[in-house]
């Protein structure tokens, strides 16, 4: 990472996960929290980039931001709307106790590790060897598994469809 752009973007994206985590945390509404969480796995995703893990980069941005998000919306959407709030709870100091324990822990051995920098140049492309073995030695699994996923979108459709109104046959 002699570049200085990489450094910078590297920077600004931490910067951008963090704060996004930490609005996660402290949003009030359900809704916002999302929205803070997505902007937290796009952080990543940049992240992922300036590692030079393109494919982790992509699998990032289609899973989590858009699979897990969409699911965590749906859920919100499903549930009743008077427990949208995050309420007070009784469990918060110790909570902050804890984080505070984790958050010494992680400090401490990020400051007493002595990492070991590589000497060598940067990972090449993986993105056309996974999708070259995905279509051509692991094709059954992953169409075994894109069946699965439609079953299983299907099924939620199902279940939160609302039944028919019976008419009374007086």
């Amino acid at each position: 990472m002699d570049d200085a752009g990489i450094v910078i973007a590297f920077w600004v994206l931490s910067a951008m996960s963090v704060g996004s985590a930490l609005g996660v945390v402290g949003a009030r509404n359900i809704i916002h929290a999302v929205v803070f969480l997505v902007i937290s796995f796009m952080g990543m995703s940049g992240l992922y980039l300036t590692l030079s893990a393109d494919f982790l980069a992509v699998v990032q941005i289609l899973i989590y931001v858009g699979a897990v998000s969409v699911l965590f919306l749906f859920a919100i959407v499903l549930t009743p709307r008077g427990g949208r709030q995050n309420q007070e709870g009784f469990l918060r100091l110790p909570a902050l106790v804890l984080c505070v324990l984790v958050a010494a822990t992680l400090i401490f051995v990020a400051i007493d590790t002595e990492f070991a920098i590589a000497d060598r140049e940067g990972f090449g492309e993986t993105s056309t060897a996974i999708g070259e073995a995905l279509l051509d030695r692991y094709v059954l699994p992953f169409e075994i598994a894109s069946v699965l996923l439609l079953v299983a979108v299907i099924g939620s459709i199902v279940l939160v469809r609302p039944e028919p109104m019976e008419e009374d046959a007086d």
